[in-house]
């Protein structure tokens, strides 16, 4: 496949630098958009090879002509901060007038189109909108639904992915989902990145107008936390309960959260609708098969991210060295029965 001009925007996101780390190293010219440079990850991307940063502002039509001037594909990936609608609007409209060849947009669910009583989350229903006039205006276009990103799970006092360190050295995870409530999963980093650059690979003559689901795995909140422990050779648990929110969070995203409480765990509905939840995992794992499941993440991944928010959990190792003798015990008896 030659080299490509790929535009970016939101660019230090992590669908965005995912994907933005595939196409410089595959030798793209990638524009990335970004409103500066400030944290790690802006700075990371910026220092990549084949990778142009543009900054400013999406609101900006003459800086959207500067940006998709001449590129030939991008990757979209809008963000709830100000008037999403709108700027989705603005980018595809932009999209077009500069002839991109193929547009492959990040959206999500309005679940109150189903005709079920299904109330929309306010935070994922934008984009949907997004989604439907996109297909409206004619733009080559490609849709793709991310699964929940293993790289949620914190043991800081957040809402919802709490991971939370007990005295004992256990782990627990209190969430509103039941707990064989089959729910997918993928990791942002490592895995969104060279799904996306198969589709632009396999072209919009294959994938024009298709939604896509973006998930390696369908587990419950209990094989998670299995999961978990196997990665962290420590004890895990889930606790069925509502999301408790502890910190300072925007009223927007307590709204989201309000109504993914009922949507999805009270009443039941499919993270992705009832039109796309059984696409899962197989279309995902179709496009990338290298994907990394949440019991590498567990022991590869999040005791790194944790140490980089200031924990040292992992440095105590007495309970983990008592609980790894003990799951070894276990394996060699599995095997013995085998």
């Amino acid at each position: 496949m030659q080299p490509k001009t790929v535009v970016t925007i939101n660019s230090n996101g992590r669908q965005s630098a995912s994907f933005i780390r595939v196409a410089a190293a595959l030798g793209w010219q990638v524009r990335a958009q970004m409103k500066d440079l400030n944290g790690i990850v802006a700075r990371e991307i910026s220092e990549l090879p084949n990778v142009t940063v543009f900054i400013g502002p999406l609101e900006d039509k003459k800086f959207l002509d500067t940006l998709f001037k001449s590129a030939h594909v991008a990757f979209i990936n809008t963000t709830h901060w100000g008037d999403e609608v709108a700027v989705g609007r603005a980018l595809a409209d932009v999209a077009k007038k500069a002839g991109i060849q193929h547009y492959i947009y990040s959206s999500m669910p309005d679940h109150s189109v189903f005709g079920k009583g299904w109330k929309a989350l306010p935070l994922w229903a934008p984009k949907f909108t997004i989604e439907q006039y996109i297909r409206q205006i004619g733009l080559p276009a490609t849709f793709v639904y991310c699964g929940i990103y293993h790289n949620n799970f914190t043991s800081l006092d957040f809402p919802l992915f709490r991971m939370e360190l007990l005295p004992d050295g256990s782990f627990r995870w209190q969430a509103p989902f039941r707990p064989d409530q089959k729910l997918p999963w993928l990791d942002s980093e490592h895995d969104i990145g060279p799904a996306v650059f198969q589709l632009f690979k396999e072209g919009p003559r294959k994938w024009n107008g298709k939604r896509i689901p973006l998930a390696f795995s369908l587990l419950t909140p209990t094989e998670v936390c299995a999961a978990f422990s196997r990665g962290l050779k420590r004890p895990v648990s889930y606790r069925q309960g509502p999301i408790v929110i502890n910190v300072p969070t925007p009223t927007g995203y307590r709204e989201h959260l309000a109504a993914l409480e009922e949507t999805l765990a009270r009443q039941g509905a499919e993270y992705f609708g009832p039109d796309l939840q059984p696409l899962c995992p197989e279309a995902a794992i179709q496009l990338w098969e290298g994907w990394r499941d949440i019991q590498e993440y567990a022991q590869e991944v999040f005791p790194v991210e944790e140490a980089a928010n200031g924990l040292t959990w992992m440095e105590e190792g007495e309970l983990c060295g008592f609980f790894n003798g003990i799951m070894g015990l276990a394996e060699l008896l599995d095997q013995a029965r085998l």
